[in-house]
């Protein structure tokens, strides 16, 4: 089938600040390019700290002088349903935007990332008008009565730094609940993937959020990221990506005592006990390892396996990567994209090198694709919880399959990593899938599945997966202050 790609529409590749696009400072700019074809897509305004700096202020007075924090929760609710309306309706050029830029596949984004972006702003649209404290009848203080209550209110200007491989899903797990508390944002996207973010705001200008609340400053990690980062103007950090940079962030953040929230990734167990259905796994668990190839901080790279159904489970697996269809993202029958840049295949190439080098059994795949783009083979290792590729995170298609004799050494092998943001559990008995639920160090567990992050639901790690929660309640309460109130009576 010969690719056809949609029409699209770029946005404005500057600088938006206050409502206004603006070239960076001595217009500076970064290239991007189609990791499929390697073409140039367009050259972005790279910010500068002076940029970044001009941001923070802008969204500063908005908060502090500006109407969005002081409207009714009621009307920032209904802003927030009419941006979820236009993401749906820009949801093929949003997901084009992303196809181009990081090679994912439209057909994916259409159906899943862009919906559930959409889905995340509606969901916190009616959280927007719910934003309570809490009452408390108090003792008597000697002969006065007292009366106290709490006000849960905005936090003041978010600073999100979002990463490469999801980025309009992401973009909206940080800017959801800060929008629906009051907050305002200056928002820092990847420079691998920074148009779907850039429209992202066009559209929620569109939606009529008044400008200056979500100003978006485009650039390198070093220079624009570690600015914002840096920023005494800036209430919290809200940052998704690796945990070297999540260990620079918090230490800057640290040293204003301001919020933090850090999403890690990770190395997602997948334990698949003796008597899980495996017609139904099968497919979940070569879904949890090649989704978007494998560049997915939930992926469950570690697939532990009850020895007695271990053979059938890497043939399954075997059988998913050989299937596979690596391919023009705009393909409808390509079944995986592009790696994202040729410095992500090369580490996912080196970590192929050195589970062989340390005796793991390599089952399938392992090279690049001998076509233009930079596209990976899925590749199924054998091996054990002691190799490099089992313990750290590779961000590429690249399943280890490992055995185990009891639950108690699942649950250890497991538990055995310096990441804890997810896992996932096959099994038909629900009394063991409730009891390894509660046993396994990781923030989300999924049981006889795997998928999007629901907006209702707290979402994050712990260990070196991160700190803090987005989204559910937790999202709306790390995007406000509760503030307490003595009433003498």
């Amino acid at each position: 089938m010969t690719a056809t790609s949609p029409t699209y529409e770029l946005p404005d590749p500057t600088l938006r600040i206050g409502g206004r696009n603006l070239d960076a400072r001595d217009r500076k700019t970064y290239q991007s390019h189609n990791p499929a074809t390697g073409d140039l897509v367009v050259s972005i305004a790279a910010a500068q700290p002076e940029d970044v700096d001009d941001a923070v202020t802008t969204a500063r007075i908005q908060f502090e002088e500006g109407e969005w924090s002081r409207i009714s929760g009621a009307e920032r609710g209904r802003i927030l349903t009419r941006a979820a309306d236009l993401i749906e309706q820009d949801a093929e050029n949003l997901a084009a935007l992303e196809a181009i830029e990081m090679g994912k596949l439209f057909h994916d984004s259409v159906a899943g990332d862009i919906p559930c972006a959409a889905q995340a702003f509606r969901h916190f649209a009616g959280w927007a008008d719910k934003v309570t404290g809490t009452t408390a009848l108090l003792p008597d203080f000697g002969p006065q009565k007292r009366f106290g209550y709490t006000l849960r209110q905005p936090l003041g200007v978010l600073g999100a730094i979002t990463p490469w491989n999801n980025p309009v899903l992401i973009a909206a797990w940080k800017l959801a609940p800060a929008l629906a508390a009051g907050c305002t944002a200056v928002v820092k996207p990847a420079e691998d993937a920074s148009l779907s973010t850039m429209r992202l705001a066009e559209l929620l200008a569109a939606a009529g959020i008044p400008d200056g609340v979500v100003n978006v400053v485009p650039g390198l990690g070093e220079v624009a990221g570690a600015a914002l980062a840096a920023h005494p103007g800036i209430d919290k950090i809200s940052f998704t990506g690796s945990p070297r940079v999540g260990r620079q962030i918090q230490s800057l953040a640290g040293d204003t005592f301001r919020k933090v929230t850090l999403e890690l990734g990770g190395k997602a167990p997948q334990l698949i006990f003796a008597d899980a259905d495996l017609e139904r796994a099968m497919p979940w668990i070569a879904m949890g390892n090649f989704y978007h190839q494998g560049q997915v901080c939930a992926a469950g790279t570690r697939v532990l396996v009850h020895e007695s159904i271990l053979d059938q489970v890497v043939e399954g697996l075997v059988a998913a990567a050989e299937q596979a269809r690596p391919g023009d993202p705009f393909d409808a029958d390509s079944t995986m994209g592009t790696i994202v840049n040729a410095r992500q295949l090369d580490q996912i190439l080196r970590y192929v090198d050195i589970g062989r080098d340390e005796g793991a059994d390599l089952i399938t795949g392992g090279s690049r694709l001998d076509k233009p783009g930079y596209f990976m083979q899925p590749t199924v290792f054998r091996g054990t919880n002691d190799l490099t590729i089992a313990r750290e995170e590779i961000f590429g298609p690249v399943a280890t399959v490992i055995g185990f004799s009891t639950t108690e050494e699942a649950v250890h092998l497991a538990n055995t990593t310096k990441y804890g943001l997810n896992a996932m559990i096959h099994t038909r008995d629900l009394s063991r899938a409730l009891t390894v639920t509660e046993q396994l160090r990781v923030g989300t567990v999924w049981v006889n599945g795997w998928g999007v992050p629901d907006p209702a639901l707290p979402w994050g790690g712990r260990a070196g997966s991160g700190i803090g929660r987005e989204l559910g309640r937790s999202g709306i309460e790390a995007d406000t202050e509760e503030k307490t109130v003595h009433i003498g009576l």
